[in-house]
């Protein structure tokens, strides 16, 4: 069996799609499964064992006729048996059924006419259990597994190398991600928690333990953050991995995780590492699985700047 999956959205997105996808492979070990995704996502599938092939397509992009009809050709060019669409888009659903696949599988809706197995959108639960459940389509109606990656040897072994550079020991050491991508706020999107507040806690963490390493993840758009940090804490280590692989394998080493509602709380999730996950408007029981390992941080208000460091520090040492 030949599947595809159209999976629009950012890296989150496709990591909560992972279990639904692992899941597919557990039930048809045979199945070549490939995926339809952003351009800037296709990088999360460096961590997942099930996909064949990611196909890049711009969804959000103002694509012309000429576009669609392309992505069309590609997927009738593979012979796909069954489609997956995680959306809810008539235009889409229509070019699916337009590629001649027989099993068409997506959400009840609109649209819902071009499709030939539709499942019910329940919204209100995790998202990786929300993904998981247009598996109902093909007839796969077991709870959704655990969110979980592959990581790659050679991106462990960089962490290794990289944990040496830092100086870290065998103490371990605190992982912290500042914020989303400074793309949220454009999109009006509040998932940047301040940089003041940040300051605060990583300064009562070096009065509690001062031998313990916080190390802050450095991405691109983080450059002037990490400066002033460093302007105020000359001990902090700052890391910059080039990939999600190698991403994921400094969360796996880390002894917490403090970090906002973002890829990389998905692969912390994925790992398993503790976790304490900031949430300002977003509902966190949509995103983060009830465990005592994973441990939401809700603003009061819905504005990130409204956690107060305070907050973040009593579910840190448990007072």
């Amino acid at each position: 069996m030949r599947v595809v999956a159209l999976v629009p959205g950012g890296i989150g997105d496709q990591i909560l799609f992972f279990p639904t996808l692992d899941d597919l492979k557990r039930y048809y070990p045979d199945t070549q499964i490939d995926v339809v995704v952003e351009p800037q996502s296709k990088g999360a599938y460096r961590v997942c064992k099930s996909v064949h092939e990611v196909i890049p397509f711009d969804f959000k992009n103002r694509n012309s006729l000429a576009d669609w009809v392309n992505l069309v050709g590609v997927i009738r060019d593979r012979e796909y048996d069954v489609a997956i669409f995680l959306g809810q888009h008539r235009f889409v659903s229509l070019l699916l059924w337009l590629t001649g696949i027989s099993t068409r599988i997506g959400y009840s809706g609109p649209g819902n006419m071009f499709l030939t197995n539709s499942v019910p959108l329940k919204t209100e639960q995790y998202a990786a259990a929300m993904y998981h459940d247009l598996l109902k389509g093909l007839g796969i109606n077991t709870p959704c597994p655990e969110l979980a990656i592959n990581v790659p040897k050679l991106d462990i072994d960089w962490a290794e190398s990289e944990q040496k550079r830092l100086g870290i020991q065998e103490t371990g050491y605190v992982l912290i991600h500042g914020g989303s991508s400074q793309v949220a706020p454009v999109r009006g999107i509040d998932k940047i928690y301040p940089l003041e507040k940040w300051k605060q806690i990583i300064q009562d963490f070096q009065q509690r333990q001062p031998d313990l390493p916080i190390v802050v993840i450095q991405e691109p758009e983080d450059e002037q953050l990490l400066q002033e940090l460093l302007q105020s804490f000359t001990e902090i280590k700052v890391t910059s991995p080039a990939d999600i692989g190698k991403l994921a394998a400094m969360i796996a080493s880390a002894n917490l995780m403090l970090c906002t509602d973002s890829a990389p709380m998905h692969l912390a999730v994925a790992v398993q590492t503790y976790t304490i996950a900031l949430f300002g408007p977003t509902e966190s029981q949509k995103f983060l699985p009830a465990s005592d390992r994973f441990i939401e941080i809700k603003s009061p208000t819905g504005r990130m700047a409204d956690i107060s460091p305070q907050a973040v520090l009593e579910r840190v040492w448990g007072g």
